[in-house]
């Protein structure tokens, strides 16, 4: 059986982001872990967390994680971090426990340190911005799907790199198996 560690990842990624980047409401964080997933993609032919991301209007957003969040956070979230909406305002988070850094393999902490150095004092609409670039996986799908918040694959990432999407590949058939 494959063991994995998607759901710790992403709690200690909230967590860190929290703690490491100013103004870290819900748009920011959902930038942030995005930007994880990916560049970490391109990289390693897989995600951090695990998450699914949907092309909104105002960028790429996980929509699993913004329902949970809003709606009905699993027990292991309750315990790890509060999430304050504000009556729909600006998300208010507290992480309940410490960071756990040996969730993370090298490449994924050096990867949450570099996000958190290049976007500790951006702003909501900073972050909006830098996920409009032309051509990116966020605005191919927003565009090529008539604005319907689809899923944005995580293979548009990788471009020509058929190296990486070798291991992207051999990562799905190693999950498909051993689950």
């Amino acid at each position: 059986m494959l063991i994995r560690h998607d759901r710790n990842k992403l709690i200690n990624s909230i967590i860190y982001f929290q703690k490491n980047v100013d103004n870290c409401g819900k748009i920011k964080l959902f930038k942030l872990l995005y930007f994880l997933d990916f560049e970490h993609y391109k990289t390693a032919g897989r995600s951090v967390t695990g998450l699914e991301y949907s092309a909104w209007k105002n960028g790429p957003a996980p929509m699993k994680l913004h329902i949970e969040i809003e709606h009905a956070p699993k027990p292991d979230m309750i315990k790890s971090i509060e999430f304050d909406t504000n009556q729909g305002q600006r998300l208010d988070i507290t992480p309940l426990v410490e960071f756990d850094k040996s969730n993370f393999t090298k490449r994924e902490f050096k990867l949450l340190e570099k996000l958190c150095k290049e976007y500790k004092t951006a702003l909501a609409g900073d972050m909006i911005e830098a996920t409009h670039v032309p051509n990116e996986p966020w605005d191919k799908v927003f565009k090529a799907s008539n604005f319907k918040n689809e899923i944005i694959p995580y293979d548009l990432a990788l471009g020509d790199n058929t190296e990486v999407k070798e291991l992207a590949n051999e990562h799905k058939e190693l999950v498909r198996v051993l689950s």
